[in-house]
């Protein structure tokens, strides 16, 4: 009988021992990922920060911390709910942008995750993020949409939270007040899914109410 929960730790053992790319020598420890292991959405950023190294869990510093504020004020949901991890599991010096080969190395991390939780639709959470699922777009351009990936996953892109931190502005069309209509549209996404909803039933309601909302 498949067990998602004893999958999904030997999955995280695995990445705790990784010496696979130079990450590893500068790592305090590893930061596989964490949440709600039935969710239909899983949420996907870059890299972990100097909080996350620190403590082992993912988004616990200061745009972890925005990002759970987004969550419970406009998705009407908590971190909990939702499982968040990253493309690599290890802090890259300074928060730079992870390299392509660390990347790689990774992958197969980041894959076997997704092969056990199956969501429906994965957040990506900036532009690295939605350039590793092959969206080669501007984040700008390409948030508040959808775009099909493998075994029928939905990618719904979105700012980091960290780029939104250093412009928190609502101001209409600035990057917060887009992710307004984001965040809300994720929470809604949930919600239709454990209604029972279909991912393609769920887009097409997306899509028609950002349009008509001013969300895209």
């Amino acid at each position: 009988m498949f067990d998602k929960n004893f999958e999904i730790e030997y999955i995280n053992k695995k990445i705790s021992k990784c010496e696979k790319c130079s990450l590893h020598l500068s790592r305090n420890t590893t930061v596989p990922g964490e949440g709600n292991i039935n969710s239909p959405i899983v949420f996907v950023g870059e890299g972990p920060g100097a909080d996350e190294d620190a403590t082992g869990h993912p988004f616990v510093g200061k745009a972890g911390q925005f990002l759970e504020k987004m969550l419970v004020n406009w998705s009407k949901l908590k971190k909990s709910d939702v499982y968040i991890t990253n493309i690599v599991k290890c802090r890259p010096p300074k928060n730079r942008v992870p390299t392509t080969e660390e990347i790689k190395l990774c992958t197969p991390f980041l894959e076997s995750q997704l092969i056990i939780l199956k969501p429906k639709i994965i957040v990506a959470l900036g532009s690295t993020s939605l350039k590793y699922f092959g969206i080669n777009k501007k984040i700008t351009a390409a948030r508040g949409h959808f775009f099909d990936w493998k075994g029928n996953i939905k990618i719904f892109a979105t700012f980091h939270p960290s780029y939104l931190i250093r412009n928190q502005s609502m101001e209409k069309n600035s990057p917060t007040w887009y992710a307004s209509f984001d965040m809300k549209a994720i929470g809604w996404m949930y919600k239709a899914f454990n209604s029972g909803k279909t991912a393609d039933e769920i887009v097409k309601v997306i899509n028609e109410r950002m349009k008509a909302s001013g969300g895209v």
